[in-house]
């Protein structure tokens, strides 16, 4: 071992490799936990709470790589992806958190008239309609869904 290398680290790891791998393997194990609990279609809130852990753990990476950039000699552009990759953690984080967001990340239905109650056609329209409305499926030619 090199002197004044650290006990445990990697033959021409940077310096500051022992003080990075905790910081990355939490971040690692909690998107890892989000991966899991999207697998088994969680609920919403349980998304929300582990993106917000994950950003979290993510952050203190970022953090670290910006700080010790130079002692650990990590590319800048490395840092930049980083950092916007966090961004994009946060704008998931935050749409999935917000209120008007159903499971997942999938918008909820809004509530209300549809397009076809507003338009005066029914959704659906059956094979043989008696009122003389046109439906929504109806074309110049008759209802596709009757033939």
């Amino acid at each position: 071992m090199a002197p004044g290398a650290a006990p445990g680290a990697q033959q021409g790891a940077p310096p500051c490799f022992n003080d990075f791998v905790p910081l990355r393997q939490e971040a690692e194990r909690r998107a890892g936990a989000i991966q899991a609990a999207a697998k088994r279609k969680a609920p919403r809130e349980e998304i929300c709470k582990l993106f917000r852990n994950f950003a979290e753990a993510e952050v203190k990476v970022v953090k670290f790589v910006s700080t010790n950039q130079q002692w650990c000699g990590i590319p800048p552009q490395a840092v930049e992806q980083m950092k916007a990759n966090h961004g994009k953690t946060v704008q998931t984080r935050d749409k999935i958190c917000s209120s008007d967001v159903g499971a997942v990340g999938v918008p909820q239905k809004p509530s209300g008239p549809g397009l076809s109650e507003a338009l005066g056609t029914s959704r659906l329209p059956a094979p043989n309609t008696s009122s003389g409305r046109a439906g929504t499926f109806d074309t110049l030619t008759g209802n596709v869904l009757a033939r």
